[in-house]
């Protein structure tokens, strides 16, 4: 066998393998960014879920009782505020992004959190069943909205380990695919409420 072939197996052989692994690779990262993207879908349905739960709450607590206009008022412009900062596909994920819909998700927060201490000088809303279903079905929210956040930074955490791992970041920079941002905590976030009726 000439040298000249031997090189050209060897060379073809280099060529199939790296091929091969780079193949992998690739597909890994495809199917991680594809995650971190149902993750973040996941994420604004649960947001979704919210939004679509508060104007029944108001409007329930506004037939129930002879409520501060100001609380519903709060809360009606925060659920607004929230609906109307969209990142709609994880491409959009910039942290400047993420950062203006966590704002917006926490004023909504505080406004709920404010109309659900409000509502607590109030027996007779506290009693009544609708009341109590949608204050039951908005934690339930809330709970669900803490999953799916805590799933999206799992599958963000899992994708940015591995295109930052060797040889992943070789291919990843190849590939053009890029760190991404998971939901942090909002500023204050340590210190604990406080509640006072």
């Amino acid at each position: 066998m000439k040298t000249g072939n031997l090189v050209l197996i060897v060379v073809l052989l280099f060529v199939l393998i790296f091929g091969g692994c780079a193949c992998g690779r690739y597909n890994s990262m495809v199917q991680q960014d594809e995650n971190v993207t149902e993750k973040w879908n996941n994420v604004q349905s649960d947001y979704q879920r919210r939004a679509d739960l508060i104007p029944n709450l108001v409007n329930t607590v506004k037939g129930a009782a002879n409520f501060e206009q100001e609380t519903l008022t709060r809360v009606i412009e925060a659920r607004a505020k929230a609906t109307s900062v969209q990142i709609n596909s994880a491409e959009e994920l910039t942290p400047e992004k993420l950062q203006q819909f966590q704002a917006a998700q926490g004023e909504l927060n505080s406004a709920l959190s404010r109309l659900l201490v409000t509502v607590e000088q109030y027996p007779e809303l506290k009693a009544n069943q609708n009341f109590l279903d949608l204050q039951a079905q908005l934690e339930g929210t809330e709970n669900r909205i803490k999953v799916s956040r805590n799933e999206f930074n799992g599958a963000v955490r899992q994708y940015n380990t591995t295109i930052r791992q060797f040889p992943n970041n070789i291919f990843a920079g190849m590939f053009g695919f890029q760190k991404r941002e998971g939901f942090t905590a909002e500023e204050g976030a340590e210190r604990a409420p406080t509640v006072e009726f």
